[in-house]
């Protein structure tokens, strides 16, 4: 049976309904969001959500508004990146009919819609400079003024940012204001990539699977141990969605009751060259040096010619390598390595590693 149940926020959308995916998880990062979504929820303030797409940075904005005081008024998401020009001053401000050809009828925008309730803007690093300026307006008068209109229309509205752009870095280069940059950032939350909290697999892909299954009418497919070891092993470039992606292409295609390692098939072809041994992650403050001398301590095991290692020598050796470098320290090894300490574990057990 699923075991994620215990470890979900469950937001509502404004209508009462379950939005379509909860956060899941166990790891210290979703207990952390997951205060802080408390925290935050119950204020008008606004907050710019920062991460790599696919790690859910629009649940975390439905979260916060299931959770405030706007939950019963309508929540609207806007996609800056698809759209530009009049098009975007229309889409979020409205207009007139006739304002422009082909505005055969009035419109009242995005901003008017979601007056009482919260405004979410995705991918707002990618947000023209003109449109920027506009926006900033909009915030600062908290009143709206549609193309083709002189009037004012006056709003109510919480706005929720998220890109994964670093916005600082944009405004030092002259890509995004600062003055809307410190508008949106009242408050700054982080999203985490999914290589850096691997612990979150097992739960994500239990919740994952068991929705594709009823999506598909199937009965619940449980993961292999072996198709878990190798979900925890992959890097993760595509985060969560790609997950996803990979456990329904598991469900579609598997013939049997479990999921195997070999129903699993990854979005990158160079996911061999990703597994656990070469960490996509940076290590955390004062270990660069250390994992730095750790590597230069490895040695390839065996001479080629006459024996070609198998995979699971060459991670014996280099956790062994680790180990010694930490003095057998399981959890600053497990920093260094950039997995979780529980998946270390795993790892000695499996590679029949003793301390």
């Amino acid at each position: 049976m699923p075991r994620w149940g215990a470890f979900v926020i469950q937001p509502k959308s404004w209508n009462g309904a379950a939005c379509d995916r909860p956060l899941v998880g166990c790891s210290a990062w979703v207990s952390a969001i997951q205060a802080e979504v408390r925290a935050v929820a119950p204020y008008s303030s606004s907050i710019l959500i920062v991460g790599p797409s696919g790690t859910g940075k629009e649940l975390i904005a439905r979260a916060i508004h299931s959770k405030s005081l706007r939950a019963k008024s309508p929540f609207i998401p806007v996609n800056c990146a698809a759209i530009s020009g009049t098009l975007f001053e229309s889409h979020m401000f409205g207009h007139h009919q006739g304002a422009f050809t082909g505005a055969s009828y009035s419109a009242q925008g995005c901003f008017r819609a979601a007056d009482g309730g919260t405004i979410f803007l995705d991918e707002i690093g990618e947000l023209e400079p003109s449109m920027q300026a506009k926006l900033l307006r909009v915030l600062q008068e908290n009143a709206v003024v549609p193309v083709g209109s002189h009037e004012e229309h006056p709003v109510n509205v919480r706005v929720l940012a998220a890109t994964n752009r670093d916005l600082r870095t944009e405004v030092s280069n002259g890509r995004f204001r600062e003055d809307l940059y410190y508008r949106l950032a009242v408050v700054s939350l982080r999203t985490l990539p999914l290589c850096n909290r691997i612990e979150d697999v097992e739960l994500l892909a239990d919740y994952l699977l068991s929705s594709q299954c009823v999506k598909h009418g199937l009965p619940f497919k449980p993961l292999s141990s072996e198709a878990l070891e190798k979900l925890e092993r992959y890097h993760w470039p595509g985060n969560v969605r790609e997950l996803q992606n990979v456990l329904e292409r598991a469900v579609v295609f598997s013939s049997g009751d479990m999921i195997s390692a070999g129903d699993l098939v990854f979005d990158s072809p160079l996911h061999e060259q990703h597994l656990v041994g070469r960490s996509p992650m940076e290590p955390a403050d004062g270990e660069s040096e250390g994992r730095a001398q750790c590597d230069s301590q490895w040695k390839f095991p065996g001479e080629i010619n006459d024996h070609w290692p198998s995979l699971d020598d060459c991670e014996r050796r280099f956790i062994q390598a680790t180990l010694e470098h930490t003095g057998n320290n399981q959890a600053a090894a497990a920093r260094l390595l950039g997995i979780d300490r529980s998946v270390l574990r795993r790892r000695l057990k499996k590679l029949g590693i003793t301390l």
